[in-house]
This record gives structure tokens, C-alpha cells and sequence, in this order.
């Protein structure tokens, strides 16, 4: 990956946490949801691309950490953020996933709730038979403030509830806002309306609160008890039955031609509506669906918020940049005449992979258009031939790594079953100058040993100092000669030599993810370090028939043993990782479970079943329980769907591992819920 790729993302990081601190703590957002969400999925689309990832990222957090000013309370149930679309396609992929994970007829269309996204502050209030007793922000999504007495003073929110029906216990979410035309009166005190109801929720004095003119609109519930409702659409009449106000906009569609067509209809007449939206939210309507489909880290699977348009505009392609990424990625970046997009100036665009330029027959002097929305840096998304000299010239991407001058290729991907649309350099590992830079800086980023003090700056001048290679040079730093450098002393020598030591003791799964193998992410090293428990069985695996062990574990497929064999056959990388097994000090693993009926099992699937092998193992492991590929005499079930592979049936019956029946596996399953 390219260290201005890299760059980018941590920046985007630290920017996106500067704005959460902002908006969640200190009632001031810098900047509206539409440069928010864009910053937020700029992030995603990076991580996914190159495997980048980041203990702040929201990919695995949501909100902001509560302030220490108010007493905080745990959401019973997590109170997440929404995945986001930009337009059809990512809702026909978002369906299509959906449909896949509950194995689902591919023509099958849901019904979903439909209703506005409002431009507020989320809100969850708590009732215990018919009682308010507590209200809570969002936080970080687990934990909330408590702003109780803030929230009894909107009118919109009862705080007894008589009705026979209502729930014995619920946790009523919504939205608190400012409707424009009352932001009006008050708005020389505040920046926006959304500034106002978040600073006068953080109030505290009520009686200051009282003050403000806000609205509560309801839309979800979290924990519940005594629910009699099955779909999200009657759950919203009874909403309205009991007291609450919701949407006028909320409907009931099916099909993605109407979702975006009501879309359409509401992102035009938005700016007449008396409050600020900036898209619309879509919910699996159907309760049971719901429930099946379930949550992803930051973000339930069955919901999805449809952002409105993004910005583009017109520009030139000056030159393309061909850019050395640390898993040896050769990444085209366009230099672009800068231009205002949105209010940010731009002179860099993606332009993504080589056949993502032959596909649209990009070439240096193009005029083209680029768009910022959703992506890691604004990207090209259409070219005006018209406009293109009769000089010009088709670019051809280099077959030669532009940093050692290796012959670049395409790889095998083992999920498309087609060749890889990214190119690279054949010299993968510390062979290359590039990959080598970027593979250290990785090594000592703050989601693998986190040295405090050798920042991606730092590293580029040891390198060209000479001071370092290889990551266990960094161990064997001459602090004296550091101490004499321009800009450094004794002191921060002495700081960054403390820092290094610390930073010897690790766990295996960040000691794994440090090294930078391309496909090896954080959680795929988590997987693998549960596996083999211990350093020294990491390293048996230069053993190529150790490396195929891994297949046991799910989520470990041939893509990433083909990368592990990859980083073994390599002499360097060989070296490297055994200098660092005599230095480090690795922590024994803990490994969190969760209780259930198949608690500290571990189950295997075969044969085809009623439910998608995502949502069973979704089954399993929210019960405690762990899913492998392969049979073994660790295993404690081997569930047999429909037509199941008679040699792991035989090979269980062998070992007298127990067979379940997909009969069997429901009634156990029903037993945890």
C-alpha cells in the first residue's frame, strides 16, 4: 500500500474521532452528516480495499466515548450506527447479501419500513410498566449518559403509558431535533440545529433545557419484554397509539425500483420539510427476518440508511501516479487540476486498479469527473471523450515495479475464481524498498506494536539514515546516535528507547497482524492465534504441511494459506520472524466467550441446510460455540444437512464424534433463545 494511501486513512481517523469528540461530547459538530457520513465511508472503502484497519475505525465502534461529566448507564441492547447506500447498486448488494444469508429464493423481494433520517440526536428512553425511569444518549453504542431529566422536559415524550399492551419493559429509541422554523428564534446562540439539541441535552440545569423548542420522533425500540408486534411497520402505529410521534413520511415498499423512487421523491422537496434529513432509512419490516438476519459489528444487517446525492465536478487528468503499497499493490493515482468539491479542494483521485483505467479508457489529459462520496479519496468516475486531444495517448500500466523494478503480476483469487484486477510487485516482502518502508511503518502502527514516537516521518528518515531494514533493527537501535540527530536529545531518545521496550510485550494476534502478510488482517490473525496458542507453532509453520492446519479453521480459506505460504517461502521473512521470537515477549491468550448451549463447543457443518451456513454459524457462535472446517476427534458435533459429504459423515462416525440432524440442531438452537 502507498504511504499516501496510508497516510490519508490514519489522518481520515484522527479527523473522524476529532469530529465524534465534537458532536458527541462537546455539543458543536464541525461539520454536517453529509461531509460526516462521506469522511465515515472514505474510511470503509479504505479498509476493505487494502486491509487496513484501526481500534478507533467505525467498522468495529460507534459514537464517542461517554463524557465523564455525566453517569453513565450500559444499553441493555447495543445502540448501533446504520450501514450506508449511495445509490441503486448498493441497494440491489445490500438486498442480495441479505437474501443469501437466509438463503432466500434470488427473485425474492422484502418488504421494508421506510421513513426519513433526521439530522438529530439519538435518544433511548427506558419504561418499566408504563414508567419512564431513565433516558440515555447513544455514547459509544454500550454505554450512554444519563439525560433523564433532560429528556422529561420535551412534550413529545410521555413519561406514563396506560395502555394494556404496552410492553411490561422497553427501550423506545429516537431521534431528538429542532424543527427550522423554531431554530429561527434561537438560532444567533447556536451554529445549527442539530448543535442546539445536542448542547441543550447536555445541559445541566433542566430548567435551561425547558428552554429549547425540541422534538422527539420515535422510530425503533431496543430491549424488550412482552413485545406483540411482528412487523416494524405496526410497531410504529402502536408507537403512535401510546403517545409517541413519528414520521408523516413513514411507509410501507417493496420492491428497489420504489425505494428509489421514493428516494428521489423526498431528497426533492427536502429543503421544504419543517426539520433537516439527510436520507432515508430502509427496515426489513418483518420482525422474524429481523431476528434472523441479526447484527454486524457496528450495525444491524437488516437496515440500511440511503444517503442522499454526492458532489462532483469537472476537472484534468495532469498525470498518473503509480503508487508501492506494503502487500506490493500498484495503486494509479490521477493528479488532478485541484478543484472545489463540496468545499474541500482536490488534486489527488483513485483511480482504483489497471483495469479499472482500461475499462474506462482513462489517459493522462483527460477532462474528466470526480466524485466524493464513499470512497477513500474521490475517484474518477466518467471521462469526456469529446473534449480528449486527437494526441492523446492510451496509458499503458507498468509491467515493472516502479520502486526495484521487479516484474509486476496478477494473482489467482480464489473467491472470484478469476485472475486479480490489481497489480503487483513479484517482490513481495523486504525486496523492495517501497514494500519495505511501508511494511516497518505497519509494524510499529498502533494496532500492531504501537510505538509511540516512531512515526511513518520517523521511519522514512531511519531508513535513509541506514539506522534500520528490518523491524527487529528497531530493537537494536543505537540510541547515542539518535540523541545526536537534528530535531532529537537525550530526552527523546531516551522516551522513544522506553517506548520500544514497552512495546516488547504483545499479544500473538497483533504480533501476527504487525508483519504485514497481505490477507492476514486483525481478525484473521485473531483466528489463527487462537488456533495455534503460542509463537513457536507460528513458526512451524515455515513448515508448508503445518500451513494447511490452518484450513481447520473457519474463516481461514485458500486465499489466505496461499498468502501464508507466500510469506514462509520467503528467506527474509523467515528471518525476521525468528529475530522477533527471541525479542518479544508474548502474553498468554484469553479467549472471550460467550455463554450458551453450545458453550466451549465445537461444531462442524456438511451437507446443504434450511439456513445459510452464515447464519448458522451465526447460530453457533452467539451460543458460545466454535465452527471448523474440518473433522477431527476435537470436534463435538458434525451437523448433517441435506446430501451431506459421506466422508466426513464416515470419519465422524469413526472418531464417535456426534451427529446431529439439521432437526436436532434447531431444538438445541431454540434452547439458547
Amino acid at each position: 500500500m502507498s504511504n499516501t494511501l496510508l497516510l490519508d486513512y490514519k489522518k481520515k481517523i484522527n479527523l473522524l474521532e476529532k469530529y465524534n469528540k465534537f458532536y458527541y461530547q462537546n455539543q458543536s459538530p464541525l461539520v454536517s452528516d453529509k461531509e460526516y457520513d462521506e469522511l465515515k465511508n472514505e474510511i470503509l472503502q479504505l479498509e476493505k480495499k487494502h486491509n487496513f484497519s484501526n481500534s478507533k475505525s467505525p467498522s468495529i465502534k460507534v459514537g464517542y466515548k461517554p463524557s465523564k461529566k455525566y453517569e453513565k448507564f450500559k444499553h441493555k441492547v447495543k445502540m448501533l450506527s446504520l450501514s450506508n447506500a449511495f445509490n441503486k447498486e448498493d441497494l440491489i448488494n445490500f438486498q442480495k447479501k441479505n437474501i443469501n444469508f437466509l438463503t432466500l429464493n434470488k427473485n425474492y423481494e422484502f418488504e421494508y419500513s421506510v421513513e426519513p433520517k433526521i439530522d438529530g440526536i439519538s435518544a433511548s428512553l427506558s419504561y418499566k410498566n408504563g414508567k419512564l425511569v431513565k433516558g440515555l444518549s447513544r455514547g459509544d453504542g454500550e454505554e450512554g449518559e444519563d439525560i433523564t431529566a433532560n429528556l422529561k422536559t420535551i412534550k413529545d415524550i410521555p413519561l406514563k403509558i396506560s395502555y394494556t399492551d404496552f410492553p411490561e419493559e422497553i427501550d423506545i429509541r429516537g431521534e431528538v431535533f429542532i424543527e427550522t422554523s423554531d431554530f429561527k428564534k434561537i438560532e444567533k446562540d447556536f451554529a445549527n440545529p442539530r448543535n442546539a439539541a445536542s448542547g441543550s441535552l447536555r445541559q445541566k440545569d433542566p430548567k435551561k433545557t425547558e428552554l429549547i423548542p425540541l422534538k422527539f420522533i420515535a422510530y425503533t425500540f431496543g430491549f424488550s419484554s412482552g413485545m406483540k408486534v411482528d412487523k416494524q411497520s405496526d410497531f410504529i402505529k402502536n408507537l403512535n397509539k401510546w403517545g409517541f410521534k413519528t414520521s408523516e413520511l413513514n411507509k410501507t415498499i417493496k420492491g428497489i425500483d420504489n425505494l428509489v423512487t421514493y428516494h428521489s421523491e423526498i431528497e426533492k422537496k427536502r429543503f421544504s420539510l419543517n426539520y433537516d434529513i439527510d436520507g432515508i432509512v430502509y427496515k426489513v419490516n418483518d420482525f422474524s427476518l429481523q431476528k434472523r438476519l441479526g447484527l454486524m459489528a457496528t450495525a444491524p444487517r437488516w437496515a440500511v440508511a440511503h444517503k442522499f446525492s454526492a458532489n462532483y465536478s469537472i476537472t484534468k487528468i495532469i498525470d498518473i501516479d503509480i503508487q508501492v503499497g506494503r502487500t506490493g499493490a500498484l495503486t494509479p493515482v490521477a493528479k488532478v487540476k485541484p478543484v472545489n468539491i463540496g468545499g474541500v479542494m482536490v488534486s489527488n483521485a483513485t483511480l482504483h486498479n489497471e483495469d479499472e483505467i482500461i475499462r474506462k479508457d482513462i489517459r493522462i489529459g483527460d477532462t474528466v469527473k470526480i466524485e466524493r462520496a464513499g470512497d477513500v479519496i474521490p475517484h474518477v468516475i466518467a471521462v469526456d471523450k469529446k473534449l480528449r486531444s486527437s494526441k492523446s495517448k492510451k496509458y499503458i500500466f507498468p509491467n515493472k515495479c516502479p520502486s526495484c523494478g521487479s516484474k509486476t503480476i496478477k494473482d489467482y483469487n480464489f473467491v472470484t475464481k478469476k485472475i486479480d484486477a490489481v497489480r503487483r510487485c513479484s517482490n513481495e516482502g523486504f525486496g523492495c524498498e517501497k514494500i519495505s518502508i511501508e511494511k516497518l511503518k505497519h509494524f510499529v502502527s498502533k494496532d500492531a506494536l504501537n510505538i509511540e514516537g516512531l512515526g511513518k516521518k520517523v521511519i522514512e528518515r531511519f531508513w535513509d539514515l541506514k539506522l534500520i531494514k528490518f523491524p527487529d533493527d528497531i530493537f537494536n537501535l543505537n540510541f547515542q546516535t539518535i540523541s545526536k540527530l537534528e530535531g532529537w536529545g537525550s530526552q527523546s531518545a531516551e522516551n522513544l528507547k522506553n517506548s520500544i521496550n514497552k512495546s516488547k510485550k504483545l499479544k500473538l494476534d497483533r504480533f501476527i497482524y504487525s508483519l504485514g502478510i497481505r490477507h492476514i488482517g486483525q481478525e484473521n490473525a485473531k483466528l489463527i492465534s487462537e488456533f495455534l496458542s503460542n509463537c513457536s507453532n507460528f513458526i512451524k509453520l515455515k513448515d508448508q504441511k503445518n500451513i494447511e492446519d490452518l484450513s481447520n479453521i473457519d474463516g481461514i480459506g485458500e486465499t489466505q494459506i496461499s498468502s501464508l505460504k507466500n510469506f514462509f517461502r520467503n528467506k527474509l521473512n523467515l528471518k525476521v520472524v525468528s529475530s522477533l521470537s527471541k525479542i518479544l515477549i508474548f502474553e498468554k491468550n484469553v479467549i472471550k466467550t460467550t455463554k450458551g448451549v453450545f458453550f466451549n463447543k465445537i461444531l462442524m457443518f456438511t451437507g446443504k441446510l434450511d439456513i445459510s451456513r452464515a447464519e448458522a454459524k451465526s447460530i453457533v457462535e452467539n451460543n458460545g460455540g466454535k465452527i471448523v472446517s474440518n473433522v477431527s476427534k476435537k470436534l463435538d458435533y458434525l451437523v448433517a444437512g441435506d446430501k451431506p459429504t459421506s466422508r466426513k459423515v464416515q470419519m465422524a462416525n469413526d472418531l464417535n464424534v456426534k451427529i446431529l440432524n439439521q432437526t436436532d440442531f434447531e431444538k438445541i438452537s431454540k434452547l439458547g433463545q
